[in-house]
């Protein structure tokens, strides 16, 4: 007799709590959501929830193997490439399907005054000749990529605190969208931010800030997302992944 369906999702993001919410409601369906734990209070979850690293691709693909899962979906945050890595090997090893949910990254517009980067480092060797005061949301970790610039102002926002090595001149923001487009703004004018540093991590939770730099003509710094893993399905939303399950519909 086949075993019922067991997806895991690799989580951490508002998609992912949303894909468990609609596999969970699913009869018959059994989801499993795996957080990493950086965040010490996690938003609440449908299905099961399992903490921790798996040990590497390997212990992964072991963790898929005895736990009998049918499909895995990464839904981590874009940047996550090391998790993202080890899922496509970790899928590639045991032959369960794999998929990518990522949500749509930002695109510059008319007004915007973009700088995109490959890298922190990049991102942060760019910023002296655009500005002095920087607003920083790039998250808490990655921050030593900053840590030389003296002569810079730094309001970093973060979730959780960041982590050191920071810059010497920094001010702590712990908070958490999503936000707005007048708070933005007012954030930006309170602090008399010249310039704007961040991940392109796409979806609308974070997005207000791109609105208020172009609004005050700020110049935006923007890391670009890395590549998937060679060989993975990436979708944009949680009906594709449905429908790549083959459970589309409520």
């Amino acid at each position: 007799m086949p075993h019922p369906p067991h997806v895991l999702v690799l989580g951490g993001t508002t998609e992912a709590r949303r894909l468990a919410a609609a596999l969970a409601a699913r009869p018959g369906v059994r989801v499993t959501t795996s957080l990493a734990g950086r965040v010490s209070r996690p938003a609440a979850l449908d299905g099961d929830v399992r903490v921790g690293g798996f040990g590497g691709p390997d212990g992964l693909a072991d963790w898929l193997r005895e736990n009998r899962v049918t499909a895995l979906v990464d839904a981590t945050h874009p940047f996550a490439a090391t998790i993202s890595a080890h899922a496509a090997q970790a899928a590639r090893a045991t032959g369960v399907p794999a998929l990518a949910l990522r949500r749509p990254g930002w695109r510059p517009g008319p007004g915007d005054d973009w700088h995109e980067t490959a890298s922190l480092e990049e991102a942060a060797a760019l910023i002296p000749a655009l500005g002095r005061r920087v607003f920083l949301t790039t998250g808490r970790l990655g921050l030593a990529a900053f840590a030389p610039y003296d002569a810079l102002h730094f309001l970093v926002r973060s979730v959780e605190p960041p982590e050191p090595p920071l810059p010497r001149d920094v001010e702590i923001l712990l908070d958490r969208g999503p936000y707005t487009v007048e708070g933005e703004t007012a954030l930006l004018r309170a602090h008399r931010v010249d310039v704007l540093v961040t991940k392109d991590s796409g979806g609308a939770a974070t997005a207000a800030k791109l609105t208020a730099a172009r609004d005050l003509a700020l110049p935006v710094v923007i890391v670009r997302r890395p590549e998937p893993p060679p060989g993975v399905t990436v979708v944009a939303d949680i009906e594709a992944v449905l429908v790549r399950l083959g459970l589309p519909g409520a």
